[in-house]
């Protein structure tokens, strides 16, 4: 269960990237690229921009308290450092943003190019 939620955690911005994300083509497949850019712009400020930013500095407090207590699973036999794995959560949050920013900026430059065409 911790190795499939890391892979799920460390795999989200390479998702993001791929293009292999959820998303309602119902909407965008009779847009032209150009109005496409725009919904993934207004995408990324309305979604991807809070809820990376919420994930992000709501996880820190959780994430510090748990290598406080240098955290470990309480099931018998259970995984040492859980703390680990926790840190994982503002890691694939701060994956996500930079991602996203990156796809962001693909779209603006699109759009200026579509333009200034």
């Amino acid at each position: 269960m911790y190795l499939h939620g890391t892979l799920f955690m460390l795999g989200i911005g390479y998702t993001h990237k791929k293009g292999a994300h959820v998303r309602v083509d119902i909407l965008q497949r009779n847009l032209s690229p150009y109005r496409r850019c725009q919904v993934d712009l207004i995408g990324f400020f309305i979604f991807l921009l809070p809820v990376a930013l919420f994930l992000f500095f709501s996880s820190l407090n959780y994430v510090r308290f748990s290598w406080s207590l240098l955290e470990s699973s309480g099931a018998p036999g259970g995984l040492p450092g859980i703390f680990l794995l926790k840190t994982l959560i503002p890691i694939m949050a701060i994956c996500l943003l930079l991602q996203g920013i990156a796809e962001a900026l693909k779209n603006v430059i699109k759009i200026r190019a579509e333009n200034s065409a």
